[in-house]
């Protein structure tokens, strides 16, 4: 009894203690539920606010600046390979833009003067001079560069596009349409490209130039890789595409030939002829500018036909090119003072007659033109006969 009541003056309490906590529990919800939606029930409803944007605690900051310094942290290196390449890219492309440029340049010069030590005849000396040798360097010069510079880069573009992991297939393969496109509707464009890049190489002609150029003849003013521009003799101005053009003649390549023809009488004195356009070409020769025109002396190369009241004297000299024409008329003017002053006559044309001489007769002119019924077998005749009257017997 003792041990009972001990214990269960011992157990007793806690017992209670613990029901009344967990009843309290229980107890207190149901009445702060009860005692809120009395409230609720007495006041008023709110009417509907607004909801403020939600800002981000200092957690969820710290959380998204540690995620996106992670991302970094893993793309760093890949970042820093792609670009470390591209830079190499540029720089060896630059490098070997500069280097190729610089290598034709040195090229070209070595050509230039390589030419002008092998070309100390006086026959090269008049084909191509140094002024026209160094625009040739320039231009082959300049072709040269364009395009080296333009495979490099090009080449260089296409590596940094595969270096940011760019399919290039579609590209090359759209480039490779398109260049056929091209290449079929501007064969004709290409065609005038290559003869131009062939024209310079070739030095065929350049500025300053007389050519006959075949659909168009003139003084070349402008030489481009597709087109071509002359003027003419009228003042006209050509533009003439390269590709069409088959041949050319150039008239300020080497030296030029002014040749006269004098026309005298058969009945001159050779000798005194050729004693005055002797004189004629020795004075002209010892004359400015006639003397830098010149570049020979004007020499009487004899009787060129011989006609019966007529002979032609042939006169010729080799002058600067392009300056035949203008020595060509000079001498002209010169001869016909000369043999004016000396009096010998210059004729020309058709045959003139001789002085003094009556003028021969006409063989034919006492002589009827044959007539088509001095046969009796033309069809004139014997339209012409007479009808034979009819038999009578019978």
């Amino acid at each position: 009894m003792d041990r009972t009541s001990d214990r269960t003056a011992q157990d007793g309490p806690p017992h209670l203690e613990v029901s009344a906590v967990s009843l309290s529990a229980a107890v207190l919800p149901l009445l702060a539920a009860g005692s809120s939606s009395a409230s609720a029930a007495s006041s008023p409803s709110p009417s509907p606010t607004p909801s403020a944007p939600t800002v981000p605690s200092l957690r969820e900051a710290h959380e998204s600046a540690t995620n996106a310094a992670g991302w970094v942290e893993e793309n760093w290196s890949t970042w820093l390979a792609i670009g470390l390449r591209v830079l190499l890219i540029l720089v060896i492309a630059v490098v070997l833009r500069a280097v190729v440029r610089r290598a034709i340049t040195k090229l070209i010069e070595r050509m230039n003067r390589r030419g002008g030590a092998s070309g100390g005849t006086a026959l090269s000396g008049l084909l191509v001079n140094a002024e026209r040798r160094r625009q040739r360097s320039e231009a082959i010069g300049s072709v040269l560069r364009s395009v080296a510079s333009f495979l490099i880069l090009g080449t260089a573009a296409l590596m940094v596009l595969g270096t940011f992991q760019i399919n290039l297939a579609p590209l090359l393969a759209s480039a490779g349409v398109a260049g056929v496109a091209i290449g079929f509707g501007a064969r004709n464009l290409v065609t005038d490209f290559l003869s131009g890049v062939f024209m310079i190489l070739e030095d065929q002609y350049g500025v300053g130039d007389s050519i006959d150029a075949g659909v168009a003849s003139g003084e070349v003013i402008e030489v481009g890789l597709r087109v071509t521009k002359l003027r003419g003799a009228d003042g006209e101005i050509w533009y003439v595409r390269n590709g069409e053009v088959k041949r050319i003649g150039n008239l300020s390549q080497g030296w030029s030939t002014a040749g006269v023809d004098v026309t005298v009488r058969s009945d001159e004195d050779l000798d005194k002829v050729k004693e005055t356009l002797t004189a004629v070409g020795e004075r002209m020769s010892k004359e400015e500018p006639w003397n830098e025109m010149l570049w020979g002396p004007i020499e009487t190369l004899g009787l060129d036909s011989v006609l019966l009241d007529s002979m032609v004297v042939r006169v010729s000299a080799k002058t600067m090119p392009g300056k035949s024409l203008t020595v060509e008329r000079e001498l002209r003017w010169r001869i016909k003072r000369a043999f004016d002053a000396a009096g010998i006559a210059i004729v020309g044309g058709a045959t003139v007659p001789l002085e003094g001489a009556p003028a021969a007769a006409d063989p034919t002119a006492g002589v009827a033109a044959p007539s088509a019924y001095a046969s009796t077998v033309s069809p004139q005749s014997i339209a012409a006969s007479p009808i034979p009257p009819p038999s009578t017997s019978k």
